[in-house]
């Protein structure tokens, strides 16, 4: 398939527009677009650890979630003499790497929209004040130690914390893969009984606390599930794509 057309086709469904709105970076990170495409390696991120595993391999084109650069490459490069090191290797073996971020988190059949559809969240609405953000219902009320559990199993979460602090019955739910936890007040002002991100530091659960509000911070890596949704979109694109995943990124061990 041209390569042109399968970018023409996710751009519609995941635009950069939606990517500007958090100056994130999206798009081409390395190398150059090849003219057709047919073989795909669908990664979270590219590392080092990534590109040891495919050493003897040559996708025409890597796609990520998050991004490989994020920043000017000068400044990115004098913090992270590593990273320079690595995009070196990704240049000297001609590697492709395109990102699909925030414009995924965003877009309708993305991130958070597959995250509530797992959840078997009913009537999701994207709320005002974020377009990221997914805002949806449970069939029933459930206690909320309860829905902890279940939403930690249903988003295959190895554990998570859990801030109970609100309504001790959940029915209205907030989400945010990943680091979204400061966008907390927008789930409480839309009425959510709690709300569901990641990366919360210590501030920002003292602030919910005080607030009388419930929230569930789940690991980083519950966005795994944009490899399996990706190549489901991608496959629906071109059934004839050949495409590999590398889910290397596991949770931290409890001790």
């Amino acid at each position: 398939m041209k390569t042109k057309h399968l970018l023409v086709k996710l751009a519609k469904k995941f635009p950069k527009r939606y990517a500007t709105i958090y100056k994130d970076r999206v798009g081409l990170m390395a190398g150059k677009l090849p003219k057709e495409v047919h073989s795909i390696l669908l990664c979270l991120d590219f590392d080092w650890q990534v590109f040891s595993l495919i050493k003897n391999e040559r996708p025409d084109i890597i796609i990520t979630h998050h991004p490989f650069i994020y920043g000017p490459k000068s400044k990115v490069f004098k913090d992270d003499p590593s990273k320079e090191a690595l995009f070196k290797e990704v240049e000297a073996k001609g590697l492709t790497i395109y990102t699909f971020h925030t414009n995924f988190d965003a877009g309708r059949g993305g991130m958070n929209d597959t995250l509530s559809e797992t959840l078997s969240l009913d009537n999701v609405y994207i709320p005002k004040g974020d377009a990221i953000m997914r805002i949806g219902e449970l069939k029933e009320k459930m206690p909320i130690k309860e829905f902890a559990n279940y939403a930690k199993e249903k988003l295959q979460a190895d554990y998570g914390l859990l801030l109970p602090y609100g309504n001790l019955e959940i029915k209205k739910v907030g989400i945010i893969a990943g680091g979204g936890s400061r966008y907390w007040p927008i789930a409480k002002a839309e009425g959510c009984d709690i709300y569901i991100s990641g990366d919360a530091p210590h501030h920002v659960r003292r602030d919910i606390v005080n607030a009388n509000f419930n929230y569930l911070d789940l690991p980083h890596e519950i966005e795994n599930i944009f490899l399996t949704q990706m190549r489901k979109i991608l496959l629906e694109i071109d059934d004839k794509l050949e495409i590999t995943i590398i889910d290397h990124e596991k949770m931290p061990e409890l001790i």
